[in-house]
Formats: structure tokens, sequence, C-alpha cells
């Protein structure tokens, strides 16, 4: 009797999900960065996981107060928003060159969600930690790929170059770049507040904004555990093995709504069809 009980019990169990991922995770507070913006503020995750020496550097300079008063002084509509000091000027104690962190060889223990085999860029796409990645299972390589929101940093043309400047994707055609930046981290509140930036003229093939009046300022970055606790944001994240976010994936593979009278291929972007993100009531 106790055996047909526990069995009963079990069922339950798995078939209300409450084996499941939690629905919501809260994002790791040290990995969290807040830019105070003309536009508004913004948060950033940050990928410590991917590019560790490029993720300390940054929160050094962001520690330091290093970009607070400088510009997104390069933005160009549909591609990216780039910060930091077009002087090359401002003084830091973590100006030096970084080695490319462009993908990772994926541990054991990498929680990458396959999503979509083969992508147009990449033999596989899926989620990292909720990140939008991409994997090679022939040469066991992982790495973030340039959705909407992603961070990275700007770098010459030599590879090894990176040092104090950033950019945010700000459109969705820059998959290009997958494996030839360092991405970082990405946005999880306040893209409108990106979106909003100042542009460069559309003749202006290069992007930067030449006049400092027309570019768009950085008022403050912070770590968020030197935010005022009352000007924190509460966000949370739906987990990327979470049964909303699979169901999401299923519905948008299948298109069974009577709405759509095309059905697709099955095929998913993950630029596109990512974990959502929500603020926390009280």
């Amino acid at each position: 009797m106790r055996i047909k009980q526990a069995f009963v019990y079990c069922w339950i169990l798995v078939n209300f999900n409450l084996f499941a991922a939690p629905h919501w995770r809260t994002p790791d507070a040290e990995n969290l960065v807040y830019l105070k913006l003309e536009t508004g503020t913004v948060v950033i995750e940050l990928a410590p996981f991917m590019a560790p020496n490029h993720v300390k550097q940054f929160k050094a300079l962001v520690s330091e107060g290093f970009y607070d008063g400088l510009e997104f002084y390069r933005v160009i509509d549909g591609f990216v928003a780039q910060a930091g000091d077009v002087t090359e000027q401002k003084i830091s104690h973590h100006k030096s060159k970084l080695q490319a962190e462009l993908q990772r060889t994926a541990p054991k223990n990498s929680d990458f969600m396959l999503v979509q085999s083969p992508d147009f860029m990449a033999p596989q796409t899926g989620f990292i930690s909720e990140f939008p990645a991409a994997r090679d299972p022939q040469t066991n390589q992982e790495w973030l790929t340039h959705c909407m929101g992603t961070l990275a940093f700007a770098r010459d043309n030599d590879i090894n170059s990176a040092t104090t400047e950033f950019y945010i994707v700000i459109g969705q055609a820059t998959r290009h770049l997958d494996k030839n930046m360092s991405s970082i981290g990405r946005v999880i509140y306040g893209m409108p507040a990106i979106q909003s930036l100042k542009r460069a003229h559309l003749n202006n093939a290069n992007g930067v904004i030449e006049k400092a009046e027309n570019r768009s300022k950085i008022i403050w970055a912070k770590l968020a555990d030197n935010v005022a606790a009352q000007d924190r944001i509460k966000i949370e994240i739906q987990p990327q093995d979470s049964h909303a976010f699979k169901q999401r994936l299923e519905d948008a593979r299948t298109l069974e709504n009577e709405f759509f009278h095309y059905k697709g291929n099955g095929n998913l972007d993950v630029c596109y069809y990512q974990p959502k993100i929500r603020i926390k009531l009280d």
C-alpha cells in the first residue's frame, strides 16, 4: 500500500510540474550593472561564464567611475550604439588590452539548451543561462549570439585590442559579429532608453557623432550593489528550462492558432524567442 501511495504521489508531482524549474529567477546582483542615461535607466546582466576577463575589467571601470559623464558617440540605426571615451584621454587604472574571449570550450556541466539546428549562422543555437547562444558540437565550442540588447567590447582590427569601449546592439542584423567580438552581457531592462539615443546622420557611414552636443550622455554607471536600495529594479527572468518557456517554443514551432494560415517551417530564431523578463511586483 505504501509503495502504491508513493507511486501516486510521484505521478502527481510529475504531472503537475512540481519537479520543473521555477517559473522565474532573480539575476545575481553581483553581475548587474546600472546605467543612468539622459534617456532613462538601463540594467545589464553580465556573463562572466563566457568572458570572465572582460567582465572583470568592465566592472572595475564601472566601479572607478570611468564611464560617468562619457557619451554614446557612435550610434548607427539598426546596428549598434557605442560608448566610451572618444577622446581617448580619460585616465583609468583599468585600460589594459584584453585577450579576446570570443567563445569557450563547452564545460561538462554546460546548461546549453538546444533550440535550432542548424541555424543560419551556426550549427546550433539555443540558450546558456537565458542568454541567446550558439554551439558547434564538432569543435565543442559555445558562444553568445549578437541579438538586440547584447553588450560587447569594441576593438580595433587587432582582435586583442579591446580596453574600455563597449557597444549595445540596437538592431537585429548583427549576427556577423558572432565569434568576432567579445560579448560580455545583455540589457535586461531599459532597451527603450537605448533605442532613444541620438543617432548619427544617415549620410555618416561610420556612425560617429562629431558634435558633442549631439551625443547622448551616460550620467553614471554603477554596480547594482552600489545603487541605493530604493532605486534598484526588481527584475525576474523566466528560466530557459521552465515549462512555460518550453511550451512557448513548441507553440512557436507549430503555430497552431487559427490566426496563422501559413504555419512556417518549424525553425526558430533565438533572437526573437527569448525567455521573458518582468518586474517583480511587491
